[in-house]
């Protein structure tokens, strides 16, 4: 091998395993833990108290975030979703600027629609609400500052 010669690792897509893919998996895999992680009694605290979905339900995921079964199977779906779109480079900016952005929306749906409303129907709380804020900037920084364009 002449000197200065790089070896590129690829997926099984054939692409290399760039930045922004690592970051995706990362993610991705994160979702699918914390949907996990609310059907877990004492990760999940209340678990009596899980509903399906609707501002009811008194469990709360680490003791802080308010979760249903319908809000771990969204965590879930946006994990398994995000490690699939991770196998290429673009799959991955997609799920991050995208998941991003969606993540946004929920922001933005759960100050809207206040804890208690009927409409808050996942369930968002003030907890959730600045996760999801958080979340949403990451994930659109991460997508948007890693990897080559082309």
């Amino acid at each position: 091998m002449a000197s200065g010669t790089q070896i590129q690792v690829a997926g099984e897509t054939g692409e290399p395993l760039l930045l922004v893919r690592r970051l995706a998996v990362a993610v991705a895999a994160a979702f699918v833990l914390v949907g996990l992680a609310g059907f877990v009694p004492g990760i999940t605290t209340h678990f009596g108290d899980l509903t399906f979905a609707g501002h009811e339900s008194g469990a709360r995921l680490f003791g802080v975030f308010q979760v249903s079964i319908l809000h771990n199977l969204v965590h879930l779906l946006f994990g398994v979703v995000g490690l699939a779109m991770a196998r290429t480079v673009a799959g991955a900016r997609l799920f991050l600027i995208g998941g991003g952005a969606v993540y946004l929306a929920f922001w933005m749906y759960g100050f809207a629609v206040g804890h208690r409303s009927a409409a808050n129907f996942v369930p968002f709380d003030a907890a959730d609400n600045w996760l999801h804020l958080g979340l949403g900037l990451g994930m659109m920084i991460l997508g948007l500052g890693s990897g080559e364009r082309r």
